[in-house]
C-alpha cells in the first residue's frame, strides 16, 4: 500500500490562523491523490509549518523528514516551494536516497525535472525582486515619498485613512505592473519584503496586504 507523509505550510501567523493558502494546499493534495496517486494509499502522518520558505529551520518539516526516512513513506507537498524556496535545500532533500518526494502539482515530474523547477523559480524570484527595486527607485527619483503609514494613536480615524489611500497610491503603479506580468499576490508581497519596502502598516507584506492595496485603489 502506498503511504503519504502530507506537509503544508503557510508564511504567517495570521496566514495560519484565517486558513489562507492552506485551502488551495489541501485542493491540490486531494486532487492528486484523487487522480494519481497508487490505490490505495494511506496517510499516515500530516505537518504543517507556520514560517517563510526561505527559512531551513522548520520544525514540523524535520519531524515529517525524519519520518520520512523511518518509514518509506512519501513526503506530498503540494508546490514546490512549499517544501523550501531555496534550491540548496531542495537539492539537499532530493539528495537525500532515504526520503521520496511527490509534488501534487507536478504529480510525473522525476527529481532531475523538480531540480530544474526549483532552479528556474528561484531565478524569477530575484528578478522580481530586482524589478521591484528599480521601480522603486524610478519612484522615488519623481519624487514619490515612500514610507511607513503607522498611526501612532493606533485609531481608526480620517487622518489614518487618508494616509492609507496616499500610501497605497503611491505603490499601486509597482503591484500593477507586477500583477499585469502574472505575478501572484505571494511572489508581489517577497518582492516588496526583499526589497526593503515596509507595508502600509510599518511590518512585512503579506498577499492580504497586497491585496488590500489592490481593493483601495
Amino acid at each position: 500500500m502506498k503511504k503519504y507523509i502530507i506537509y503544508t505550510r503557510v508564511s504567517t501567523s495570521e496566514q495560519g490562523k484565517s486558513g489562507l493558502g492552506l485551502e488551495a494546499q489541501r485542493r491540490d493534495i486531494n486532487i492528486f491523490l484523487d487522480r494519481f496517486s497508487d490505490v490505495p494509499y494511506e496517510i499516515i502522518a500530516e505537518y504543517q509549518d507556520i514560517g517563510s520558505g526561505g527559512e531551513d529551520n522548520r520544525p514540523e518539516l524535520t519531524k515529517a523528514l525524519a519520518l520520512a526516512r523511518k518509514t518509506g513513506a512519501e513526503l506530498l507537498v503540494a508546490k514546490l516551494d512549499r517544501l523550501s524556496r531555496k534550491v540548496s535545500f531542495i537539492a539537499k532533500i532530493m539528495d537525500d536516497k532515504r526520503v521520496n518526494l511527490r509534488v501534487a502539482c507536478m504529480p510525473y515530474a522525476d527529481k532531475f525535472q523538480l531540480h530544474i523547477h526549483a532552479a528556474l523559480a528561484e531565478q524569477e524570484r530575484t528578478f522580481v525582486s530586482e524589478r521591484t527595486k528599480a521601480a522603486l527607485k524610478e519612484a522615488k527619483a519623481r519624487g514619490v515619498v515612500l514610507g511607513g503609514m503607522r498611526d501612532p494613536t493606533m485609531k481608526r480615524n480620517e487622518a489614518a485613512k487618508k494616509k492609507a489611500d496616499d500610501f497605497a497610491q503611491t505603490i499601486a503603479p509597482i503591484i500593477k505592473s507586477m500583477r499585469e506580468n502574472n505575478e501572484t499576490l505571494a511572489n508581489i508581497a517577497d518582492a516588496l519584503n526583499k526589497s526593503g519596502k515596509p507595508s502600509p502598516r510599518g511590518g512585512q507584506w503579506t498577499p492580504t496586504a497586497v491585496k488590500r492595496v489592490i481593493d483601495r485603489t
